[in-house]
């Protein structure tokens, strides 16, 4: 099978496409051919070896933690899903990712693709999704009325955040680029801060919640404009528990932890349409377009998920 693979740690050159074998799945796992797989962090985190302590994986690595594909075999233990089923996942972190035209899924971490969006929707949907459901469901737990800040909600991460909290019941501020305000509004949030003239501290007080996507400064400044007692998730980083017993704050760092029950919960929310996938750019499966995509994530300036159609 064709695969994007690194075999040493580096800037974007050293994504390179190679033909390899299948993967063999265990008797808890299906395999999955991809039809589309998309861009995190996480992935040119790893190509570049600032992971390589935290997940110290040999070489080849296959990058990618996102698939949205076809089942064409079944481990003989697997009993929910079959072959021929539509599934997306956010499979478990191995060397073995899902920059590939196959990959294997543990079976509790699958979902079955909601029928309304495409392979390359739902492909952007499972890291991102599930990440922005832990933060603001299970650790930060907002409520109707709460008032939640959410950095960077033009991003794969931030424009899923902004829609749950509204499903949720909040009132949702955000920061953007003005040239993203419109498809803030479009998304649900309430309160728009343009980080080029504004400075968020000041224009914001007394918050219940705050998702912090971008870490350093912001996350620190994010502390002032929460209400004792708030509660702080960031996704870059740890926060400054200094900080926290300044402001009486409750925050955390937050890694996503991989649910295929959470992601069918999220996949009923797509099929209703209340959460609506947002894929800003799509590239081919080459090496040349995933380096430009890898490019692009670097930016920090990509518009909702980096996706990549493999099928």
């Amino acid at each position: 099978m064709k695969a994007i693979v690194i075999n040493e740690y580096g800037d974007k050159r050293v994504l390179q496409e190679e033909e390899i074998s299948k993967p063999v799945i265990k008797e808890n796992q299906v395999l999955v051919e991809v039809h589309a797989t998309s861009i995190n962090p996480i992935d040119w985190k790893m190509r570049a070896g600032y992971l390589k302590e935290m997940l110290d994986f040999s070489f080849p690595i296959i990058l990618g933690w996102d698939v949205a594909g076809t089942i064409v075999e079944v481990g003989s233990q697997v009993q929910n899903f079959k072959i021929g089923d539509e599934v997306f996942a956010r499979p478990d972190t191995t060397n073995e990712g899902t920059y590939a035209e196959f990959t294997t899924v543990d079976e509790n971490l699958l979902a079955k693709k909601p029928k309304n969006i495409t392979f390359e929707e739902a492909a952007s949907v499972p890291l991102a999704g599930l990440t922005a459901w832990q933060c603001l469901v299970d650790f930060t737990k907002v409520q109707k009325d709460d008032k939640v800040l959410i950095h960077a909600g033009a991003g794969g991460v931030g424009s899923l955040a902004i829609q749950i909290a509204k499903h949720l019941g909040a009132y949702v501020a955000t920061t953007a680029s003005e040239k993203n305000a419109a498809y803030m509004k479009e998304l649900g949030a309430d309160q728009i801060i343009n980080y080029q003239t504004q400075d968020f501290a000041e224009e914001l007080n007394n918050f219940d919640v705050v998702l912090d996507t971008m870490g350093g400064e912001i996350l620190n400044k994010s502390f002032t404009v929460l209400k004792p007692k708030g509660r702080l998730v960031t996704i870059a980083g740890q926060p400054d528990q200094t900080l926290a017993e300044k402001y009486q704050i409750e925050a955390s760092g937050y890694w996503l932890n991989p649910d295929g029950k959470q992601l069918s919960e999220l996949g009923k929310l797509l099929d209703n349409g209340i959460v609506k996938p947002q894929v800003g750019h799509v590239f081919g499966f080459s090496e040349e377009e995933m380096k430009e995509a890898h490019a692009l994530s670097e930016t920090h300036h990509a518009k909702g998920k980096i996706v990549i159609k493999v099928k």
